[in-house]
C-alpha cells in the first residue's frame, strides 16, 4: 500500500503542478547579472534567458511542472534550472522540497550546496551521484557529483528531476536535439506471444559477459587481478542478462506472472506515460549494489538514446516471471525499470542499455574501478503507435491568430479615422461637438489601444530596428506582435498624409492622457505656464538630443539601453497601469501633473519617439492644412490659439511639430472666428 500511496503522490503533483509556476518577480531575482528573464516560452515555466545585450542565450526553467518526481514526503522537489544554448548548466539552485532529512535533520544548507555542483557540467554529461575513492574515477566517462550522508535517496530523486527536466527542455528547445512526439504502446495490440517468439523476433534481447572478458576491460589497469573468482573461471559468466522492454501488453503477457502483470498494469493506469523495461540477470553481477534503495535510479544501469541519457527509475514491483519463461531464468535476478516518455525516451527507437561493472582495490577505503557493458535494445513498430505531429504554425501567424478580434476592431478604427482626416477633414473639424468627438476617439486610443491592446508604440522598436540592421539580424520579431506592427503601418502611412500628426495627435495613448490632464487643469483653473517663443524654439531640441543619446547608448554600452529608455513613461504609464516602483510611478505621474499647466511638455520638448516621428514627417508629400494670404499678415489667431508653437509669425504651419489637432482647421473654416473671412463678411455689409 506504501508503493501505491507514493505513486498516487506522484500522480496528484504531475497533474496539479502545471498551475504552480513561479510568477516572474520570483524568479528574475535568481538569475545572476549580466544575464537576465526574458519572456515566457510556455505555461509549463519556461523561460528565455538573455545576455547583456538583450540576446537569446539559453533558457531558463523549474523542475516542477516538467518532472514531479516524488521525494520520501510524497511532494516532488523544486528546482530552478539555467541552462545555455549548448545545453550547458549556468546555474541550478533549490526552490522548494519537503524532504523530512533536510527540513528537520541535516538542515537546508548540504541540499543548496549538492546543486552547486552541476554548474559548468553538461546534459550530455553522464552525471551520477556518488565519490569515488582514490583514483576510482580516472579514466571513466562518468562525472561525479558528491551526495549527502544520510540523504542518498533524496539527493538522487532531485538529481533525476534536474536532469529529466533538462534534458525534456533540450529536445524541444534546442537546434538539432527536438524531436516529435514519441511513440506508445498501441493497448489494443493483441497477438499471441511466447519466450520463444520473444527470442526468434529479438524482442528480447540478452548480453553475456563472460569473467574473462570482465578482465580483459580491465587489463592494464590497477583492477586488473582486483577478482580471484574472475581468474580463477575465465569462463563463467560475469553477467547473462535478459532485457525487454514490457510497455507492450501483448508482450508483457508473454514474460510476467498474473500477480505481477496485474500490478503492472495499475501502475500503467496511475502513470500512463510511463515505460516499463524488465531485466534478468542470471550471472555474478547482481544489477544492483547494496547501497541501492528501491524506487529510485539504480546505481549500476543507466541508458542513452540519440546521445543522451535516459532517465531510469525503479518501478519497485516484485517480478514473478510467467510459466513459459525458462527455469534458469527464474532463478536469477529480475527487476522492473521505468522512464517517461514524456521526458524524450522514444520507445519505437533504438536505444542502449549500459550495465557498470565494479571492482575494488585496497581493504580499508578500497579505490573504485568500473567499465561498463552495452546491450542494444529495440522493439518492433507494430507494437507502436507515433501521434500526428501538426505542421508547426509560425509564431507570426500564431500571434495574428491570437490577437485576430482585436485586429479586426483596430483595423476598422483606423480605417475609419483616416477617412475622417483626409476626405472628412474639413466637416470633422467644422463640426459643432467636435471637441467631444475628439476626446471620445482618445479615450479609445487610451483603453483600447494602450490598456487592452498594449499598442502603445515606443522608441524600443526603432532602436531595436537599427540594432538589427547594425548586426545583420532578423526583421522577424516585428511580426510578433501585430498589434502593434499595424499601428506601425498606420503610422508610416501618415507620415506621407499628415507627417509626425497622425500619430502623435491621435493614435500615442500616453499623449491622450496628456490631453486629458490639460482638460482637468482648465477645469480647475490652474495657471497655464508658456514658455516664450524663444524659449518654446529652444526647447523643442532637447527631443532630439535624447533620441541622439539613447542611439550613442545602442552604440556604445547596449546592456544599459533598457535602462535609458525608461525616459519614456510609456511602460509605467500604460504597460503596466501604473503598477511599479515608486520612482517609476512618481516620473509618470509628475509628467502628467505638467501637463495640467503645460500642455503636453513631454510630448513637445522630451519625448524621443516624437523626434522619430518629426524626422519620419519629411517626407510628407503635401501641405494639407489650408491657408491664406491672410494668414500671418495681419492675422495671428491661429499662431495664438495653436497650443502646440506649431504656427510661425508669417502663418505657415511647422509641420515638425504639428499634432493635427485640427484647431486651426476649425478656425480657418469659422466664419464667426477666421478674421479674414470676418472681414470679408463685413466688408460685404457695408457694400450692400
Amino acid at each position: 500500500m506504501w508503493r501505491l500511496a507514493i505513486i498516487l503522490g506522484a500522480v496528484f503533483w504531475a497533474t496539479v503542478c502545471g498551475a504552480q509556476t513561479l510568477p516572474r518577480d520570483e524568479i528574475a531575482p535568481r538569475i545572476a547579472p549580466p544575464m537576465e528573464l526574458g519572456a515566457a516560452l510556455n505555461d509549463e515555466g519556461v523561460w528565455e534567458l538573455l545576455n547583456s545585450g538583450d540576446a537569446h542565450a539559453g533558457y531558463v526553467f523549474e523542475t516542477l511542472p516538467m518532472a514531479p518526481l516524488p521525494g520520501f514526503s510524497g511532494a516532488p522537489v523544486n528546482v530552478l534550472v539555467v541552462l545555455d544554448l549548448d545545453g550547458r548548466f549556468i546555474d541550478v539552485q533549490l526552490i522548494s522540497h519537503n524532504e523530512p532529512i533536510f527540513v528537520s535533520g541535516l538542515g537546508p544548507a548540504p541540499f543548496h550546496a549538492f546543486f552547486e555542483q552541476y554548474r559548468g557540467h553538461s546534459i550530455s554529461d553522464t552525471l551520477v551521484v556518488g565519490t569515488p575513492y582514490g583514483a576510482g574515477a580516472d579514466g571513466s566517462a562518468l562525472v561525479y557529483l558528491d551526495g549527502v550522508t544520510k540523504a542518498t535517496a533524496s539527493i538522487r530523486i532531485a538529481h533525476e528531476s534536474v536532469m529529466a527536466a533538462a534534458l525534456k527542455v533540450a529536445r524541444e528547445r534546442m537546434e538539432g536535439l527536438a524531436s516529435g512526439p514519441p511513440a506508445h504502446p498501441i493497448p489494443d495490440h493483441d497477438e499471441s506471444l511466447d519466450w520463444q517468439a520473444l527470442l526468434d523476433q529479438g524482442i528480447a534481447r540478452r548480453l553475456v559477459v563472460t569473467n574473462g572478458e570482465v578482465d580483459a576491460a580491465f587489463a592494464g589497469t590497477r583492477w586488473s587481478r582486483a577478482d580471484p573468482e574472475a581468474t580463477a573461471r575465465p569462463d563463467a559468466p560475469f553477467l547473462d542478462l535478459w532485457a525487454l522492454d514490457i510497455g507492450p501488453p501483448a508482450i508483457a503477457r508473454a514474460v510476467l506472472a498474473e500477480q505481477t502483470l496485474a500490478e503492472l498494469e495499475i501502475l500503467s493506469r496511475l502513470s500512463p506515460h510511463d515505460e516499463p523495461v524488465l531485466l534478468i540477470e542470471t550471472g555474478r553481477h547482481g544489477l544492483v549494489t547494496e547501497d541501492f534503495v528501491r524506487n529510485t535510479s539504480p546505481d549500476l544501469i543507466s541508458a542513452e538514446q540519440a546521445g543522451f541519457p535516459i532517465a531510469l527509475r525503479d518501478a519497485d514491483l516484485t517480478v514473478r516471471l510467467a510459466d513459459g519463461v525458462p527455469d534458469a531464468l527464474r532463478d536469477g535476478t529480475a527487476m522492473i525499470l521505468r522512464t517517461d516518455r514524456r521526458l524524450g525516451f522514444d520507445p519505437g527507437a533504438d536505444w542502449l542499455l549500459r550495465i557498470k561493472a565494479l571492482r575494488e582495490r585496497g581493504m580499508f577505503q578500497p579505490e573504485i574501478g568500473s567499465v561498463e557493458l552495452e546491450l542494444a535494445m529495440a522493439t518492433p513498430d507494430r507494437f507502436f503507435a507515433r501521434p500526428v505531429v501538426p505542421r508547426p504554425v509560425p509564431p507570426w501567424l500564431g500571434a495574428l491568430r491570437e490577437r485576430a478580434g482585436d485586429m479586426v476592431v483596430l483595423a476598422v478604427g483606423l480605417a475609419t479615422l483616416l477617412w475622417a482626416l483626409g476626405p472628412r477633414l474639413n466637416r470633422l473639424a467644422d463640426h459643432r461637438h467636435y471637441t467631444p468627438i475628439r476626446l471620445g476617439i482618445l479615450a479609445a486610443i487610451i483603453g483600447f489601444v494602450g490598456w487592452w491592446g498594449q499598442g502603445q508604440l515606443s522608441i524600443a522598436t526603432p532602436l531595436a530596428v537599427l540594432r538589427t540592421a547594425l548586426e545583420g539580424g532578423s526583421f522577424a520579431f516585428l511580426l510578433y506582435d501585430p498589434f502593434s506592427l499595424l499601428l506601425w503601418v498606420a503610422t508610416i502611412a501618415g507620415f506621407v498624409l499628415w507627417g509626425r500628426g497622425l500619430f502623435c495627435g491621435w493614435l500615442c495613448p500616453f499623449g491622450a492622457i496628456q490631453e486629458f490632464a490639460h482638460h482637468l487643469g482648465r477645469a480647475l483653473r490652474l495657471p497655464v505656464w508658456e514658455p516664450s517663443p524663444a524659449w518654446d524654439r529652444r526647447l523643442k531640441w532637447l527631443k532630439y538630443g535624447v533620441l541622439a543619446s539613447l542611439v550613442g547608448i545602442l552604440v556604445t554600452v547596449p546592456a544599459q539601453l533598457d535602462a535609458a529608455i525608461e525616459v519614456e513613461p510609456f511602460k509605467t504609464a500604460i504597460t503596466t497601469f501604473f503598477v511599479r516602483e515608486w520612482y517609476y510611478v512618481a516620473y509618470a505621474v509628475g509628467l502628467l501633473i505638467l501637463s495640467m499647466v503645460l500642455f503636453k511638455g513631454f510630448c513637445r520638448y522630451l519625448c524621443p519617439l516624437g523626434a522619430v516621428m518629426a524626422l519620419g514627417g519629411l517626407i510628407r508629400g503635401r501641405d494639407w492644412i489650408e491657408r491664406r494670404a491672410e494668414c500671418g499678415s495681419p492675422c495671428q489667431l491661429c499662431r495664438v490659439k495653436c497650443n502646440y508653437g506649431a504656427i510661425r509669425r508669417d502663418g505657415s504651419i511647422h509641420y515638425d511639430e504639428c499634432f493635427a489637432c485640427l484647431d486651426c482647421v476649425s478656425i480657418h473654416d469659422d466664419p464667426d472666428r477666421c478674421v479674414p473671412l470676418v472681414l470679408a463678411r463685413k466688408g460685404r455689409r457695408l457694400a450692400a
